[in-house]
């Protein structure tokens, strides 16, 4: 019997169709994860990260007025992240921030 919980999880990212494949992709592992909601920009995000306290966020780095990396710094708690991006120089500087791109 297995007694773990599925983390629960948040998908930030501005185009909508990278949101919905992530939560498809989530959704076909109900034993793993949980999802709790998404965000389509850095001050949504910054909000229902610090009220639903998810473990686990899949957060994309490039968005308007408010990128991942500033969505981090307005949180009240630190959460695992796994960077979404497609730029190279994102990539880097998330492992600099011990982040999984």
């Amino acid at each position: 019997m297995n007694t773990k919980r599925p983390l629960t999880t948040l998908v930030v990212d501005d185009e909508e169709l990278a949101r919905l494949r992530l939560q498809s992709l989530i959704r076909d592992y109900p034993e793993t994860f949980e999802l709790v909601g998404e965000a389509e920009n850095g001050e949504e995000a910054i909000g229902k990260l610090n009220r639903l306290r998810p473990a686990l966020v899949f957060l994309d780095i490039h968005m308007p007025a408010i990128n991942g990396f500033d969505v981090l710094k307005g949180l009240e708690y630190t959460p695992t992240v796994i960077f979404c991006t497609a730029f190279d120089e994102f990539a880097l500087k998330a492992f600099e921030t011990h982040c999984v791109d």
